[in-house]
C-alpha cells in the first residue's frame, strides 16, 4: 500500500493546545498503516513542525517527504532562523514542487488544493473557522478525504 498524507495547520502553534507528541504519534501510526508519502506546504508553524517530524522518521523507515511550495521565494519574509530551518527541511525532501514562479494572490490556495488532490489523508491543526487551514479542510471534506485533527 502506498497511501499519501498531506499536512495543513496554523502558523501560530500557541493557540488551542497544540500537542507535538500527538503529531509524532499520528505520523507513526500513519506509517504503520501504509502511508509512504507525506506532502508539506512548508509554511511557518504546523507545516514545518510536521515536516521536521517526517524527516526524523525518514531516518528509520523508507518514506518520502514532498515539499509543495506555493511559489518561488516563499521564505523571503521569514526570520533568519526560520529560513535556516526551511532550507534544512528542503535538503531532506525527496521532491520539491514549486507551483508558481512567484507569489500571486491565490497561490497558497492553489498549493493547498494540490496537496489535497494528491493525498488520501489530511492531518490538520485547525482551531479557527477562517483562513487557509479552514479552507483546506473544507476542500478535503468536499472530496470525502480522511481527515485527522490534531
Amino acid at each position: 500500500m502506498n497511501l499519501k498524507c498531506a499536512f495543513s495547520g496554523h502558523r501560530n502553534l500557541n493557540i488551542g493546545g497544540y500537542d507535538d507528541g500527538l503529531l509524532e504519534s499520528v505520523i507513526s501510526d500513519l506509517i504503520k498503516t501504509g502511508v509512504k508519502t507525506f506532502y508539506c506546504g512548508m509554511a511557518l508553524g504546523f507545516d514545518m513542525q510536521a515536516a521536521e517530524k517526517v524527516v526524523e522518521f525518514k531516518k528509520k523507515t523508507p518514506i518520502r517527504l514532498v515539499a509543495c511550495l506555493p511559489c518561488g521565494g516563499q521564505s523571503e519574509t521569514f526570520s533568519l532562523s526560520s529560513e535556516r530551518r526551511y532550507k534544512e527541511i528542503l535538503k531532506n525532501c525527496d521532491t520539491v514542487i514549486t507551483l508558481a514562479p512567484e507569489y500571486y494572490n491565490g497561490c497558497m490556495h492553489r498549493r493547498n488544493r494540490f496537496m489535497v488532490d494528491n493525498c488520501d489523508i489530511l492531518v490538520c491543526f485547525l482551531r479557527k473557522n477562517s483562513g487557509g487551514t479552514c479552507y483546506t479542510v473544507k476542500y478535503a471534506e468536499s472530496f470525502n478525504k480522511k481527515i485527522i485533527k490534531i
